[in-house]
């Protein structure tokens, strides 16, 4: 299957991604061709920061599983839609993580020795040593704004300068800060108004757009200078125009704009240092880049699973170890559930228990409802779409985790609750090889390997049932794989499951539906 898949990669990545993407599946690149054109023959796109993915073009995306973006951020790509249409969005996050951090130290050193403006002097035959004073850094309070990875690593080298490091970022943990040795600022006024040098580190959203306007730069110190080597649109160029003409702000060092190429008024100012978007333009980013986004996009287009993606659940490689197993479990209880309850959900529950507790969940519910859904729905459902397609159908998505678990030594269990109904299974696995076992069903325990052919039987628990159950599969020339057998109490009711080696025909589902059994469920697990 992969040998026909279609990989268009519309700019330029390191040659050993291209090497590994050509090994496996048909690449063609193109940067010319009108991309709304062509998107449609495509299985994969990789791109960077110069091809824009917005709703239109991913409407015509008919057949597109996965969008690769060799670099750290999506700004470029419209995720909701991609989302929306199941199309799985990855970037390579960590492959420009150093190289971004050392060019925002290397612009925050340049802007505050002023090197570009005395290189430029000496060039050009003037040798003016005070007009170029500097200040010294050691001493001098840095203003993070937004702690991740890269945010992150200028905080460290902030310190390592001697500089006292705040920084704000809201959806970073007290016990990170301490970790890190820097210090919390409660609000990104408080952080404005203790930075002698602010430097931004977040993408850009609705949320963050213009973030640094005319109020923060009011709010800040006199004489402050910033440092935006992230993306253009955090910071309001007038505004900052204006902030440097008046004397407020000392300077301020750019690599990047709201529209690129940039040719505005800042250029006009010479205490502005810019540089044409090089933060992640070092050799080796650009290689790991490259190999990275060629990765996930293989992974993505052959089921396996997506570590950077942006719009599915990201766990961690180790995370991934004991997780992955119950990936597949979770997705056949997911299916399961919503068959034997016969009806649309109105919210589903996914426990885990035991040492599987211990971790996020998050990618085992994706799992859950991806197999919920399927056949339900008019449109493809997987992973990164089924979030969102159970929030549009207003199903309540529940998360438990508890750490003891009775018979096995982890458990997922799912509990699908409709109008009338309630239904609940649960599963574990068994063996070096993760064989799916069912553990429980409709109120029973029960200890059966899950199969794509599956029956469930409920009955009155009298001699004579398995004998005749077995006698009409085989009159029918239906095998039956595995059984297992579980009762409330002897000579109450009981359930019956079997695997089944094909598809039973409809005289034989007829025939054992009219046998005096309470309930018959014949279910297709995929």
């Amino acid at each position: 299957m992969s040998e026909r898949l279609r990989v268009l990669v519309r700019e330029p990545i390191a040659a050993p991604g291209l090497e590994l993407l050509r090994s496996r599946f048909e690449v063609v690149e193109d940067s010319e061709s009108p991309l709304e054109e062509i998107i449609g023959s495509f299985d994969a796109i990789v791109v960077r920061s110069g091809t824009t993915l917005d709703a239109s073009v991913i409407d015509r995306a008919a057949r597109l599983r996965v969008i690769g973006r060799a670099g750290v951020g999506v700004d470029n790509v419209d995720v909701e839609a991609a989302t929306r249409r199941g199309i799985v969005v990855a970037n390579a996050a960590e492959s420009t993580v150093d190289s971004a951090a050392e060019h925002a130290i290397a612009l925050l050193l340049a802007l505050a020795r002023n090197i570009p403006q005395a290189h430029a002097a000496v060039i050009a035959g003037q040798w003016d040593r005070g007009r170029y004073t500097g200040i010294e850094l050691a001493g001098k309070t840095l203003g993070v704004v937004g702690l991740g990875r890269i945010g992150r690593e200028v905080a460290r080298r902030g310190l390592g300068l001697g500089m006292t490091v705040v920084a704000y970022d809201p959806y970073v943990a007290a016990e990170r800060f301490r970790e890190l040795g820097i210090e919390p600022a409660e609000s990104k006024e408080a952080l404005c108004a203790q930075a002698d040098v602010v430097t931004l580190h977040l993408p850009l959203s609705d949320a963050t757009r213009a973030l640094i306007d005319a109020n923060a730069l009011a709010a800040m110190k006199d004489g402050v200078r910033i440092v935006n080597a992230a993306r253009g649109g955090l910071v309001d160029e007038a505004a900052l125009v204006d902030a440097i003409r008046s004397g407020k702000v000392a300077g301020a060092a750019l690599d990047v704009f709201e529209t690129e190429p940039y040719a505005g008024p800042l250029l006009e100012l010479p205490q502005v240092i810019v540089t044409p978007h090089l933060a992640g333009s070092t050799t080796e980013a650009q290689d790991r880049a490259g190999v990275v986004i060629a990765e996930q996009v293989a992974a993505a287009l052959t089921g396996d699973v997506v570590r950077t993606a942006v719009n599915i659940p990201v766990v961690d490689p180790g995370d991934l170890e004991a997780l992955g197993p119950f990936v597949p479990l979770a997705a056949k209880l997911g299916r399961l559930a919503i068959a034997l309850a016969g009806d649309w959900p109105a919210s589903i529950t996914v426990a885990t228990h035991g040492p599987l507790s211990e971790f996020s969940t998050r990618l085992l519910t994706a799992a859950v409802l991806n197999g919920a859904f399927q056949g339900h729905v008019d449109e493809t459902v997987n992973d990164v779409n089924a979030q969102l397609i159970a929030a549009e159908r207003g199903i309540e998505v529940l998360e438990q985790r508890t750490a003891a678990s009775r018979d096995y030594a982890n458990l997922v269990r799912v509990v699908v609750a409709a109008r009338d109904v309630e239904v609940e299974v649960a599963g574990t696995t068994v063996g070096p090889e993760h064989r799916l076992f069912l553990a429980a069903a409709l109120g029973y325990a029960i200890d059966i390997e899950l199969a794509t052919h599956m029956a469930f039987l409920s009955y009155d628990d009298v001699p004579g049932v398995i004998g005749r159950v077995g006698t009409m599969f085989g009159e029918a020339g239906v095998n039956i794989a595995n059984m297992a057998v579980s009762r409330t109490t002897e000579g109450g009711k009981a359930l019956m499951a079997f695997s089944i080696d094909s598809p039973p025909e409809r005289d034989l589902v007829e025939r054992v539906a009219e046998s005096g059994f309470d309930d018959v469920r014949f279910i297709t697990l995929g």
